[in-house]
């Protein structure tokens, strides 16, 4: 859900409460300059703030120096304009912290021999990064290195910001899809990038496979420790190292959705934050675009719903905690493969569904199933045993009010699991249940479920079995050949024929044929196989490979 933030500032170009980096230079980094290191620099204090950005450098001596400051400056000084009262002194040093200075370098010899004790304590209770000097140097040397250097990575910072700027709005025109706009982030910034909402559900990531459990096992906590950590740091006035977590909101116009993620990376010419606003900015417009359709959770579960089915995961460790950071719980849960068809489904309501019984649910659009029309995969996880009732609470919700729809609604479920490997296996269960044409005696929603169906479940957990695949080629090729040459539809004829054992009549209705034509078929089918159509084993073995042959379509 996304929260409007009317009490901020309504902005597209910079998300509100961003650190920024600007690619300008740190003290750390000034200090090994060797326009600095001649000077012998020793940190007497504020070692953790070495990381603050330098804007600018300032040399003066002046007591007054504070109300000079716009804030980030490096401070160089001899100090022999400093105050000389210890309170006084303490009070200077506090004003220059307040004033938002980045650093202070003292240059010892001149006019102190040491570093008085109130300055560097005072420096150590503000945070402030105190450096001494213990040579004389030219500080117009050293500020002409430093300006060369703020001057010549803000150049070259601009080019990269202008490219990355120019590569992102061309992907909110495209329209481009969150997910590739992660992974664009993610191949600009050579590091892992996250894309999550507002309760700190994956969405949308671009994470090397190998990577995946080590960052999703307890994502949620994760998450929230580096958000918590994002605004220590913006408290400070210190942008993220590039060995921290790095947090950007995702928001336009007072609404914010979520926050995208970088992982620790390389530095980037255009700043790493720069690079991650230009994202954010391209998924904000795609959402205004988008109106109130939460796209980017419909193609975040439809791309891991595929990925998951097709096999694309490193392991099922890794799998799951992709999964558990989706907002799926996996351990601990009763899992169930679920198929709905028959009747629409709109984006979002397994989940709402789900929640009607306690659990969580990611769905996505799954490939026609035979007769019963396109279909609907839902992963469900809920905390106690799916019973009738609750399938049927569960199928209700998935519709909505529409009775119509309720009573066309065919809702397939998979046996129960308590892994994810187990659960992709009863997704398959659910599948092949849903490739069954709809009795036409059915009346109201129609609940399958695998453990009704043995000899389905037997198949489905040998589908990739070589002699299961050859025995169905063996036994139904000549029917296959036929109905190919002749845009027959003997397959068909046989399958309702099996579904409807010892009810012929029945069987021929469910073929839209005659009872005289549909036995002029039987009759053929029992020619081309040379089998006995009445006899109990053939007609087994005939199932079996039919069974077959439809779990192997997927």
């Amino acid at each position: 859900m996304a929260v409007r933030r009317e009490d901020e500032t309504i902005r597209t170009d910079r998300p509100a409460g961003a650190v920024v980096d600007d690619g300008l230079p740190t003290v750390r980094e000034i200090l090994t300059l060797e326009a600095v290191a001649h000077g012998v620099p020793e940190v007497l204090a504020g070692e953790e703030a070495l990381d603050a950005r330098v804007r600018w450098v300032h040399v003066s001596d002046s007591a007054g120096v504070a109300r000079l400051l716009d804030g980030g400056e490096l401070l160089l000084s001899t100090g022999s304009g400093w105050p000389t009262d210890p309170a006084d002194l303490y009070a200077f040093i506090a004003g220059l912290v307040e004033a938002g200075l980045a650093g202070l370098v003292l240059e010892l010899g001149v006019h102190y021999r040491y570093v008085p004790a109130v300055v560097e304590e005072a420096a150590r209770e503000h945070g402030l990064a105190l450096v001494a000097l213990h040579r004389e140097v030219k500080f117009v040397t050293l500020t002409e290195a430093v300006h060369s250097r703020i001057i010549s990575e803000q150049t070259a910072a601009l080019r990269a910001r202008d490219e990355v700027r120019e590569r992102f709005t061309a992907l909110s025109l495209r329209g481009s899809p969150a997910d590739f706009i992660v992974h664009q982030l993610a191949q600009t910034l050579g590091a892992a990038v996250v894309l999550e909402n507002l309760a700190h559900e994956v969405v949308a990531s671009e994470v090397p496979p190998a990577a995946e459990e080590d960052l999703f096992t307890s994502w949620e906590v994760r998450s929230r420790d580096a958000h918590r950590q994002q605004e220590e740091r913006r408290g400070r006035g210190v942008a993220a190292g590039l060995d921290e977590w790095l947090v950007v909101p995702v928001e336009a116009r007072g609404i914010r959705w979520g926050h995208l993620v970088a992982l620790p990376g390389p530095a980037h010419p255009a700043g790493r934050t720069s690079v991650l606003e230009q994202g954010a900015i391209a998924l904000a417009l795609g959402r205004l675009a988008d109106g109130d359709a939460d796209e980017w959770v419909r193609i975040g579960r439809q791309r891991l719903v595929d990925g998951l089915l097709a096999g694309r995961f490193a392991g099922m460790a890794g799998a799951t905690a992709r999964l558990e950071a989706a907002g799926l719980p996996i351990l601990g849960a009763r899992l169930y493969g679920v198929v709905a068809t028959g009747a629409p489904v709109a984006n979002g309501a397994a989940d709402v569904a789900a929640r009607t019984l306690g659990g969580r649910a990611i769905d996505g659009a799954a490939p026609d199933a035979g007769a019963s029309g396109a279909a609907r995969i839902v992963l469900l996880s809920v905390p106690v045993e799916l019973s009738d009732a609750a399938a049927n609470e569960f199928a209700a919700a998935l519709v909505g009010d529409d009775a119509a729809s309720v009573d066309r609604l065919v809702l397939s479920v998979g046996g129960a699991a308590a892994d994810l490997d187990g659960l992709l296996g009863s997704v398959q269960e659910a599948l092949d249940l849903a490739r069954t044409p709809r009795p036409r005696t059915v009346r109201g929603m129609e609940l399958r479920r695998a453990e009704d169906r043995p000899l389905m479940r037997l198949v489905t957990s040998l589908r990739d079995d070589h002699r299961l695949l050859r025995h169905s080629e063996r036994m139904l090729a000549p029917l296959i050949e036929y109905d190919l040459a002749r845009g027959g539809d003997l397959l068909t004829v046989l399958g309702a024929m099996l579904a409807h054992p010892g009810n012929r009549t029945a069987a021929a209705s469910a073929s839209h044929l005659s009872r005289s034509v549909f036995y002029q078929r039987l009759s053929l089918i029992g020619d081309l196989l040379g089998v006995d159509l009445d006899d109990g084993e053939a007609l087994t073995a005939l199932h079996l490979a039919l069974l077959v042959r439809r779990s192997a379509a997927t």
